[in-house]
């Protein structure tokens, strides 16, 4: 945890200044995550970066606790929240299975573009099935860099010895299917969002 938190540390400010990649991709992905989540839900987002997703489905939802590991990415999001006045979120410093998150149950839990960043993710996992009351909801949106192993594993291994990378799983998206799956959850809706890197976007359910 602490390595990943250094280099997201040292990356926060990089972070929230780079433009989003593929609007449109965003755009929908974040339509289809908001159509899960009711006005009286408790979200979780997990990875939660300066917030600004969180930000975004904050009106739609009772309270909203965006966490992530890095404590400068969770500064940058208190600054957003405060200037956009927003007052039912909560944005933490932690990872799964730390106090700071809450203990739940919640009624849906998010992870945008983080599980390939999960150094155990099978117990990662395991946590947010706890978290989550029976019937909610698991949302994940995940970059598929399987066939991209080739090109970028040598050179993310250099930049990991140097702390110029975070660690990185490379999953396929049908990989990515199995490991929710495996974990217990039911997957309810699948889809690729092709522009950039493949990404495997994952609505599940735990069973109630």
């Amino acid at each position: 945890m602490s390595s990943n938190a250094s280099f997201w540390d040292r990356e926060a400010r990089r972070y929230a200044a780079r433009p989003i990649s593929n609007v449109d991709n965003y755009e929908h992905s974040l339509a289809r995550t908001r159509s899960y989540l009711g006005s009286e839900d408790r979200v979780l987002e997990v990875g939660a970066g300066t917030s600004s997703t969180a930000l975004l489905l904050a009106p739609h939802v009772g309270h909203i606790t965006a966490s992530d590991v890095s404590a400068e990415m969770v500064a940058i999001g208190r600054e957003k929240a405060w200037d956009q006045s927003v007052k039912n979120i909560s944005i933490v410093q932690g990872v799964l299975g730390d106090d700071a998150l809450g203990s739940g149950p919640f009624d849906a839990i998010l992870a945008h573009n983080v599980l390939h960043l999960m150094p155990d993710l099978t117990q990662d996992l395991s946590f947010i099935m706890d978290l989550l009351k029976p019937g909610g909801m698991f949302i994940s949106k995940t970059p598929c860099l399987r066939g991209k192993r080739i090109l970028f594993w040598p050179m993310i291994k250099v930049m990991q010895l140097f702390g110029k990378a975070p660690y990185v799983t490379f999953m396929s998206d049908q990989g990515v299917i199995d490991r929710i799956r495996n974990a217990g959850f039911e997957v309810v809706e699948y889809d690729i969002y092709k522009g950039g890197l493949l990404s495997s976007y994952v609505v599940a359910r735990k069973p109630a």
